[in-house]
C-alpha cells in the first residue's frame, strides 16, 4: 500500500521538476536541496498518504516576501451571515495538488532519488514548481492564485485580503449583491446564487479534486450546518461539536486500549 502511495505521488509531482540529462551543468545561482519522501496516515478513514517534499532548511531566505495569509474564521462568519442575508447559495472546494499550480519563485536543485525509477536516479533536476517545504512555496501558490481571482473579475477585500468579491446580478430577480470566494490555502468557499458556475471556471485554472464540490459540511474544523430560524429564514451555523466528539472518541479509544486486563 505504501508503495501505491509513492507512486502516486510521484507521478503527481513529475511536473515540479526539469530532469537535466547526462552531463548537462546546473545553471548559475541555483542553490541545492535534498528531497525526500514525508509519511502520514490520514486520522478518520486510515488513507495512507505519502508526500515528496523539498528540504527548504538547506537554502538561503528568499529576498521576497514569503508570508502567505489565510482568510480568517470572522470573515468566514460574517459571509455566512451574509448568504443567509441575500439568499445564496454557498459550495466549498479543495484545489488538488495546489503548490504544484505555481511556478517556483527561487532557484533550487535537487538529484533524484530512488522514487523517480531506475531511469532518473541520481540524475539533477531543477525544481519548477512551488514544491511542499520550499520557504516560497505559500506565497508563491498564493499569489498565483490571486492573479487567477483578478482575471476572473475579483478584488480583493481591503479587511480581509483573502476574501475576494465582484459585483453580480441574481438573473431571476435582478438582484444586486457582491459574490463571495474565500480562500484558506487550497480550500475554497464561494457565496453566490451561481457558486458552481464559478467553481467551474477556478477549476478551469486550478483543477479542484474531483467530488469536493459541495455544500459545506467542514470549513476550517469547524462543523457547518444549515438551520431554519423562527422566522423562517434559512441560516448557516458553526459548531465545534464535530471536533469535540472526536476529541471524545479518541479519549474513549485510548482507554478502551490501556485498560488493564
Amino acid at each position: 500500500l505504501w508503495r501505491d502511495s509513492i507512486a502516486k505521488e510521484v507521478k503527481n509531482v513529475g511536473i515540479a521538476f526539469d530532469i537535466l540529462e547526462d552531463g548537462q551543468s546546473v545553471p548559475v545561482r541555483h542553490q541545492f536541496v535534498k528531497c525526500h519522501m514525508v509519511f502520514d496516515i490520514k486520522m478518520g478513514t486510515f488513507q495512507r498518504k505519502s508526500r515528496l517534499v523539498a528540504g527548504g532548511h538547506m537554502t538561503d531566505a528568499p529576498a521576497a516576501a514569503t508570508y502567505a495569509s489565510v482568510v480568517s474564521r470572522e470573515s468566514v462568519r460574517i459571509a455566512l451571515t451574509l448568504a443567509a442575508l441575500n439568499d445564496l447559495d454557498i459550495l466549498t472546494g479543495d484545489i488538488q495538488n495546489a503548490y504544484l499550480r505555481a511556478p517556483n519563485s527561487e532557484k533550487i536543485w535537487t538529484i533524484c532519488g530512488p522514487e523517480f525509477g531506475v531511469e532518473n536516479q541520481g540524475k539533477k533536476a531543477i525544481v519548477v514548481r512551488a514544491l511542499y517545504g520550499l520557504k516560497s512555496a505559500g506565497a508563491a501558490f498564493r499569489n498565483n492564485l490571486a492573479m487567477c481571482m483578478v482575471d476572473l473579475g475579483f478584488e480583493s477585500c481591503k479587511a480581509d485580503p483573502d476574501v475576494w468579491m465582484r459585483a453580480r446580478v441574481r438573473d431571476e430577480d435582478h438582484f444586486e449583491y457582491y459574490e463571495y470566494v474565500l480562500i484558506y490555502v487550497d480550500d475554497i468557499m464561494c457565496i453566490s446564487h451561481d457558486p458552481k458556475g464559478t467553481m467551474d471556471k477556478i477549476d478551469h485554472f486550478f483543477p479542484i479534486k474531483p467530488g469536493s464540490v459541495a455544500e459545506p459540511d467542514l470549513y476550517l474544523g469547524a462543523k457547518i450546518s444549515k438551520v431554519t430560524l423562527d422566522n423562517g429564514v434559512h441560516a448557516w451555523a458553526m459548531s465545534s461539536s464535530k471536533y469535540v466528539q472526536e476529541a471524545v472518541r479518541n479519549v474513549e479509544n485510548w482507554i478502551i486500549m490501556n485498560r488493564p486486563n
